[in-house]
């Protein structure tokens, strides 16, 4: 129901932690559960209908990361937001791409885990009312917006991490339009641009090498210099 408290799912091997989000987040309204492993977390799963995952990477067992995947791979609509103690742009893609809405770094503000977890949940309440959006042609391709699925021209379905996904849904949104990589950042991760992340460039990049007949000269996806990237406006809706 629209009105029933938000289920809250913590999962981490320090009980300190867990406590701690419980008690932080039971006082804002939540109904919060904990978990401590993978098994765990299953088990919670499987008995109640939570809306956000608050997953520690450094599990014991299958890790994070792990769980992340093949929770993402059964589970579209679940808000998943890892937490680890790396703060490295590699690892905050390895993170978006495992399936996850956001990452967050330790030590964090639980105030601000709170705001991210707000902005989870927005994001998935727009998708569950998005109405039907017509498919783009992206040159030799088809990216259906509602489905959010890239075909080529046989039909056949793309392969796109979580990351690039995001990324090529939220240019596709706004085709000719140029969006900037603090707009990108906040589709793809929900999280504010630092001029030294590269997050977006290197999703930009990869985009580029599975669409553009030449990545090397993109047509599709153009860099504005100073400003950030543009679905050109060929790529126009079916």
């Amino acid at each position: 129901m629209e009105n029933s408290p938000v289920k809250l799912l913590v999962v981490d091997d320090d009980p300190i932690t867990c406590k701690r989000l419980e008690a932080y987040f039971t006082a804002e309204g939540y109904v919060v559960f904990l978990a401590h492993n993978g098994q765990e977390m299953g088990r919670v799963l499987a008995s109640q209908d939570i809306s956000v995952l608050l997953l520690d990477v450094g599990l014991p067992g299958k890790d994070g990361l792990e769980l992340a995947r093949e929770l993402r791979a059964r589970d579209d609509g679940i808000g998943i937001i890892l937490i680890s103690g790396h703060d490295d742009d590699v690892d905050k893609i390895v993170g978006l791409e495992s399936g996850a809405d956001d990452y967050v770094t330790k030590p964090f503000n639980a105030r601000e885990l709170l705001a991210r977890v707000k902005i989870v949940l927005r994001s998935a309440r727009r998708q569950q009312k998005a109405s039907v959006t017509p498919s783009l042609t992206l040159g030799r391709w088809h990216f259906d917006l509602k489905q959010r699925r890239l075909l080529d021209p046989q039909g056949q379905q793309e392969v796109l991490t979580r990351g690039e996904l995001e990324l090529l849904s939220a240019l596709a949104s706004h085709p000719g339009t140029v969006l900037s990589r603090e707009r990108l950042m906040q589709n793809v991760s929900h999280r504010a641009w630092d001029p030294s992340d590269r997050t977006i460039d290197v999703l930009i990049s990869r985009l580029r090498d599975k669409l553009e007949d030449d990545p090397k000269k993109p047509k599709l996806i153009v860099t504005v210099r100073s400003e950030g990237y543009v679905l050109m406006q060929d790529a126009s809706p079916r």
